[in-house]
């Protein structure tokens, strides 16, 4: 059985459901881990919490990049182990942090959610120090050897400050360094420039620490292809530019871990989202073609007409995760060929958002057809508001090849 005749049979049962390709997970996988021999992957698993691709990426031996006490307990149960879940989250409980320390390593983001592991520390319930993280927001970005406001780590100052005030603590040690500052870039030169920054911002922790990190965190940001004009990142580059900066860090740091978060890479271009056309209708000569669950069942389409919308006189900036761009997902009917037809794709909610396509050309669709939409693999069953109207949820479903599903 092909992929296409995988999608038919799940559309005979399924109205809406997503389709992730097993195959091209690990091949992407695999891509990465010849790049970077000498790193260990994180995978993120907001972007993609469905239990089967979990099991694919842990079982490639990848660890969890884990933003809430369930994602941690996600990773621990599919047999990942402690030092390869790193809890990082802002405005953690101090009873999540509690619950997930003997499963996982915390990643601190801010200087009071430190002080709070401090007084945990103090109940004497715990081998002394705690080993924690810590989230940076660094003195520099990608383009720049500046910093700015954010949401989330300490400023650099103020860590540097704290790590040279706290260095001998007996209830906390910091171990480990974290920054991530951008999402979806695909420019490789920038990424090899902020590795070398990241490992620039480990010297100056290590000096406030007096000892080396034992692991460093480089974060995100290896995008993906959304547009059809963009282009893949030149990994094989990037790779060997990061293992030159890393054989000189080799020199004084031999057991230093350096991980890197595989973010969206794997998973999102091997997943698509399949609906089926419910109903078609013309108003005032527009087509609309009308789909089941689009909005409450892949949102970031719709928020992607929400921005053009909003932002109407000027180009609509990105916001990761939720928008990439205004053309970020391609509209495909399953059985190509045949006449062309303008149309306005919408879905079956009862608000005038439901939209995620606007006067574009698809083969002629008729009520039953297939319809697809690609870059669906990450950021988009676990985005999307799937309990708006409580309408039926689209399924979700790993395909591992031939008739082998694995379906939630």
């Amino acid at each position: 059985m092909d992929k296409k005749q995988a999608i038919r049979q799940l559309a005979e049962k399924y109205d809406s459901f997503y389709f992730y390709d097993q195959r091209i997970i690990l091949d992407r996988i695999e891509h990465l881990k010849k790049s970077f021999p000498d790193v260990e992957f994180l995978y993120s698993v907001k972007c993609n919490p469905h239990g089967g691709v979990l099991d694919t990426v842990f079982g490639q031996g990848f660890g969890a990049d884990a933003a809430s006490l369930n994602e941690v307990k996600m990773a621990a149960e599919r047999g990942v182990k402690k030092d390869m879940i790193y809890y990082s989250a802002p405005a953690k409980a101090i009873r999540d942090i509690e619950a997930a320390l003997d499963k996982s390593v915390i990643i601190a983001d801010s200087l009071g959610e430190l002080e709070r592991i401090r007084k945990l520390a103090q109940g004497n319930r715990f081998e002394l120090p705690i080993k924690v993280g810590l989230r940076i927001n660094p003195a520099f970005s990608y383009d720049t050897n500046e910093g700015h406001a954010n949401k989330f780590g300490v400023d650099e100052a103020a860590a540097l400050e704290y790590m040279q005030k706290m260095k001998d603590d007996s209830f906390i040690s910091i171990t480990g360094i974290h920054t991530h500052i951008k999402s979806q870039e695909l420019n490789a030169s920038k990424l090899s420039s902020y590795y070398g920054k990241m490992f620039a911002l480990a010297g100056r922790c290590e000096e406030a620490l007096g000892r080396n990190l034992e692991y460093i965190n480089l974060g995100s940001g290896i995008g993906i292809p959304f547009d059809e004009k963009d282009r893949e990142v030149d990994v094989d580059w990037l790779g060997e530019e990061a293992a030159k900066l890393m054989a000189a860090f080799r020199k004084t740091h031999e057991s230093t871990r350096i991980f890197i978060e595989s973010g969206r890479y794997a998973p999102g271009p091997a997943g698509i989202y399949v609906t089926k056309v419910m109903d078609k209708k013309l108003s005032y000569g527009k087509t609309f073609v009308l789909l089941k669950n689009t909005l409450n069942g892949f949102m970031r389409p719709s928020a992607a007409k929400m921005m053009n919308k909003y932002f109407a006189e000027e180009p609509a900036f990105s916001w990761e995760p939720m928008f990439t761009g205004l053309h970020s997902f391609q509209f495909k009917a399953l059985e190509e060929g045949g006449e062309l037809e303008k149309v306005s794709l919408a879905g079956n909610l009862c608000t005038g958002t439901d939209l995620i396509a606007e006067d574009i050309e698809m083969p002629r669709l008729e009520v039953g057809d297939i319809v697809y939409i690609t870059n669906a693999g990450a950021y988009a069953a676990s985005f999307s508001p799937m309990q708006f109207s409580s309408q039926e949820r689209p399924a979700q479903v790993l395909w591992c090849g031939g008739d082998s599903f694995v379906i939630e």
